[in-house]
């Protein structure tokens, strides 16, 4: 670890006693975050990340700076930093400015959250997946505290890997192997990154009984596409209304001419529903029979002038 100062935020609650826990490097600004059930998982979480790290790093955690929050405040921690050697801060009551690296990146976090489950179509069960993706991505954007540098190459001092990125909730279709007639591949959801895995996080989208979550590498991403959103138009509209849908032809606009003059042509109507077997390009159609247009004689005109020449005398 290259700093000697981090800043782990207090958890904030989702709904049906659901937290998360973020940890920040502040050197680096690389940030982890923890999915937690209930906070008193909050010690116990902390502690992993703390072991793996040093281990990871190499070197050992100076100053720790947390809120007041219950779930800091407490016999555990304190005499875990006593026995580390780590100097502990605590931010005074009702300053949150004082951790303020840790509050403003929750906030960016939650932000990001929600646009992003907007953008996929997905529901708010997935925002434990949503939260995990978000900071995966974070630590590979430069960021202005670091001279444009992206936390994971101040962190490692090697630059980001962004050969794996895909875009959160596209479609996807995973390759599998089933029966000899069975298909050949599951249409998912992207969901993440499987933390120790080299593959990909889906969520099937059709039944197949077994677990919903689906960890593969073999997969081929429709990025242009939303997997909940095309599930969504697939429920909203049924196979049966594509295949009885109607069209309706519109003649040229000679033909209309023709008709409205008395000409016989091949068909007389000015739109005909045509079912989607049946239709028939205008270069297919028979050609139609081709008259003289119908033009008023010598007699006709005498006629009309005398008829006008009494309407002005009146």
């Amino acid at each position: 670890m290259h700093s000697d100062l981090w800043g782990p935020s207090k958890t904030l609650t989702h709904g049906g006693g659901s937290y998360f826990l973020s940890i920040i490097d502040d050197y680096s600004r690389r940030v982890w975050v923890f999915v937690l059930k209930n906070k008193s998982d909050t010690f116990g979480k902390f502690k992993e990340c703390h072991t793996l790290i040093e281990n990871q790093m190499g070197t050992k955690l100076k100053v720790l700076r947390t809120d007041n929050g219950l779930e800091f405040v407490s016999e555990q921690f304190n005499e875990f930093c006593r026995l580390k050697g780590i100097k502990w801060h605590r931010t005074v009551p009702r300053t949150p400015q004082q951790n303020g690296l840790v509050e403003r990146m929750n906030r960016t976090l939650l932000e990001r959250v929600r646009c992003m489950l907007l953008g996929a179509g997905l529901p708010k069960s997935f925002w434990g997946e949503a939260l995990t993706i978000t900071a995966y991505l974070i630590n590979r954007c430069p960021s202005t505290g670091i001279d444009f540098k992206t936390p994971m190459e101040v962190w490692s001092g090697k630059p980001a890997d962004y050969s794996s990125l895909k875009v959160f909730g596209a479609l996807a279709y995973a390759h599998i192997k089933q029966d000899k007639l069975e298909p050949r591949a599951l249409k998912c959801v992207f969901i993440g990154y499987p933390e120790g895995v080299k593959g990909y996080k889906l969520w099937k989208l059709e039944s197949t009984g077994g677990s919903k979550v689906l960890i593969s590498r073999d997969v081929t991403f429709d990025e242009t596409r939303m997997g909940m959103k095309c599930k969504d138009l697939e429920t909203l509209v049924p196979k049966t209304m594509v295949e009885e849908t109607q069209f309706e032809v519109e003649l040229p606009n000679e033909e209309k001419d023709d008709v409205e003059d008395g000409a016989s042509t091949s068909d007389t109507s000015g739109t005909q529903p045509v079912v989607d077997s049946d239709y028939l390009l205008a270069r297919d159609r028979e050609r139609r029979t081709i008259t003289a247009p119908r033009r008023y004689d010598y007699a006709d005109l005498v006629c009309f002038a005398l008829n006008a020449a009494e309407d002005v005398q009146e």
